[in-house]
C-alpha cells in the first residue's frame, strides 16, 4: 500500500493510519513532500498553477510504484491518500488508469478547475475504489468528491463513496473499516 500524507503532513502523519490498516502480508510505504506539501495551490486551482510541483509529486507516486511493481504487480498495490494526497492519489491513478490493487481517496478529488476535462484514457477493469469525505468539509467540496467517483466509475472502477454529515476534516471509522475491506481483498 502506497500512503500519501496531505498538506502540512508528513509521511508519519500518514503512517499512522497506515497502522490502522494493518493486514499481514501488506508493506506499506508512505513518501514524503519537500516542504510537506505537494503542490502549492488549491487543487481546484488550474492545473498550470501547480507545475511544477504537480508534476513532480505525480512522478514520486510513479516512482514509489514502480519500484514496487518490480516485487508486487500493480493489481496487488492500493494506492491510498489523505487530503491534498487523496487529490494527488486519485490525480495519479486516473491518468495512469489500469487494475491496481485499490484506489483510496479520504477527503479527495480529482485536481483541476470546474469544469476541467476529465477525459483521461484507460480503464480501471472493475477494480475497488473507495472515496469518503465530510459533506462539508472546510478545504474540499462534496462536489469535486462526487465527480471523482463518476469519473472512475466511467473509467470502470466498482466504486463506493461516501459523504458523512457534518464530520470534520478527518477519517472515521467506516472508512477506516471500508478500506480494510480492500485491504483483505487485495492480499487474499
Amino acid at each position: 500500500m502506497i500512503l500519501v500524507h496531505g498538506r502540512g503532513a508528513s509521511a508519519a502523519d500518514i503512517m499512522t493510519l497506515g497502522a490502522e490498516l494493518i493486514h499481514p502480508g501488506v508493506a506499506y510505504f508512505a513518501p514524503q513532500a519537500a516542504g510537506n506539501a505537494w503542490y502549492p495551490n488549491p487543487f481546484t486551482s488550474p492545473i498550470e498553477s501547480n507545475e511544477p510541483y504537480l508534476s513532480s509529486a505525480l512522478e514520486v507516486v510513479g516512482s514509489l510504484l514502480a519500484t514496487i511493481e518490480k516485487s508486487v504487480p500493480a493489481d496487488r498495490v492500493i494506492l491510498l491518500g489523505f487530503s491534498q494526497g487523496a487529490c494527488v492519489t486519485l490525480e495519479f491513478a486516473a491518468r495512469h488508469a489500469r487494475r491496481y490493487g485499490g484506489v483510496v481517496g479520504l477527503s479527495g478529488g480529482l485536481i483541476g478547475p470546474d469544469g476541467a476535462p476529465r477525459d483521461y484514457p484507460g480503464s480501471f477493469d472493475g477494480m475497488p475504489a473507495f472515496m469518503g469525505c465530510s459533506d462539508v468539509d472546510p478545504h474540499i467540496r462534496k462536489d469535486t468528491v462526487i465527480e471523482a467517483a463518476e469519473v472512475y466509475r466511467r473509467m470502470g472502477a466498482k466504486v463506493t463513496a461516501k459523504l458523512y454529515p457534518g464530520m470534520g476534516h478527518t477519517v472515521n471509522e467506516d472508512e477506516i473499516k471500508a478500506v480494510l475491506e480492500i485491504v483483505a481483498a487485495t492480499a487474499s
